[in-house]
């Protein structure tokens, strides 16, 4: 059943081939870095409803190359968006369970990011929907996300972060939407780094038990990447700094 399984996923990657580069960033670049949703609910193990129940490969790495390139933008001063997954617990977020209510551990930081809190080049938001765009609408319709970049005179933006087919993608389509109407102007390119974003893994056989729908962890990050691509995104593999 799982060589049947890893068969169909290869032969489906080979049916949707993804170009990934490699990124080079220089001191006088003038590109962000977006966090999206590195919280304990959705990658410390057994931290909730969406965590990992066991430690899990591509969450591990992800985690560890966000945590990376996070100290390099920081000891630069260059700037970063954090993106929190936070919910109020009257209000559920169908199709998933209850999960990352607000002020709960689900929904801080994973101890490897802990430190950004303190850091001045940082801008934190909390968002309470899958799309991190939409959720950095205020109240008076303002964008805290768009003004970020607007601030910051972004000509790109790096993305990482989970989930690469939900929450990633959701929020690099609307950004792409949002660029293409000059919302975000003088923005040009958003950038995955598809080492640093990772997804769930819910393997057929263990849906069908919890009458679920099955999210195979390799394919569904492959699909998340291949569709932001096709929608104008970049993908890199490999990010690296001048010296």
């Amino acid at each position: 059943m799982v060589a049947s399984t890893s068969k169909t996923i290869d032969e489906l990657q080979k049916q949707l081939p993804l170009k990934q580069d490699t990124l080079l960033l220089s001191d006088d670049c003038s590109t962000g870095l977006v966090l999206v949703d590195i919280v304990n609910g959705f990658c410390t193990v057994g931290a909730g409803n969406l965590a990992p129940k066991v430690p899990n490969e591509q969450i591990v790495a992800m985690v560890e190359e966000s945590a990376k390139l996070a100290r390099v933008f920081c000891d630069k001063k260059w700037p970063v968006f954090a993106f929190l997954d936070s919910h109020d617990p009257l209000i559920p977020e169908p199709p998933y369970p209850p999960h990352c209510f607000a002020g709960t551990f689900e929904s801080k930081f994973v101890p490897e990011l802990e430190w950004l809190e303190g850091e001045a080049n940082v801008t934190m938001r909390l968002k309470d929907c899958i799309d991190g765009f939409l959720g950095s609408i205020e109240k008076d319709g303002s964008n805290v996300f768009v003004d970020w970049v607007k601030a910051n005179k972004l000509k790109a933006v790096l993305v990482v972060g989970i989930c690469t087919d939900i929450c990633v993608l959701d929020f690099v389509s609307s950004a792409l939407s949002a660029r293409n109407r000059g919302i975000l102007t003088p923005l040009q390119d958003v950038i995955l780094y598809s080492r640093a974003c990772a997804t769930y893994d819910l393997p057929l056989h263990i849906a069908e038990i919890k009458d679920a729908i099955s999210h195979p962890q390799d394919l569904m990050h492959h699909i998340g990447l291949y569709m932001a691509q096709g929608r104008g995104a970049k993908v890199v593999s490999e990010v690296s700094f001048t010296t």
